[in-house]
């Protein structure tokens, strides 16, 4: 199963809102399609995770990929808009200590704006 991505651009942050469901067999071509929508000049990624069904540890290794890729200096990477569920595993597994978690694009792009 493929994962759909629809990307923006707001404030000169780069958003990408993936759809579908992230597991091992979908994760491989999720990153592959992350990785041809970002640029290298790009500073800012947001992550907008509110049509993701479902996540498994290869999606959040993905995510711990983007979180490092994005830990430079003058960088922020940041994931918003998770399911309850997602949220949990999110939390749980103590990811949240290094990947910024958002409740919406508007919140993340603030949070980005101000720092």
């Amino acid at each position: 199963m493929n994962i759909d991505i629809k990307w923006e651009r707001k404030d000169g942050v780069l958003i990408a809102m993936p759809s579908g469901s992230i597991d091992s067999i979908s994760a491989p071509g999720f990153q592959s399609a992350l990785e041809s929508g970002i640029d290298p000049g790009d500073r800012a990624l947001i992550l907008d995770a509110e049509q993701v069904s479902f996540i498994g540890s290869a999606g959040i290794r993905i995510f711990l990929n983007l979180a490092r890729k994005f830990d430079a200096s003058g960088k922020q990477f940041g994931i918003c808009a998770l399911s309850g569920p997602i949220r949990n595993v999110i939390t749980m597994g103590g990811f949240d200590k290094i990947i910024s978690v958002y409740d919406s694009q508007a919140e993340a792009i603030d949070a980005f704006k101000s720092s």
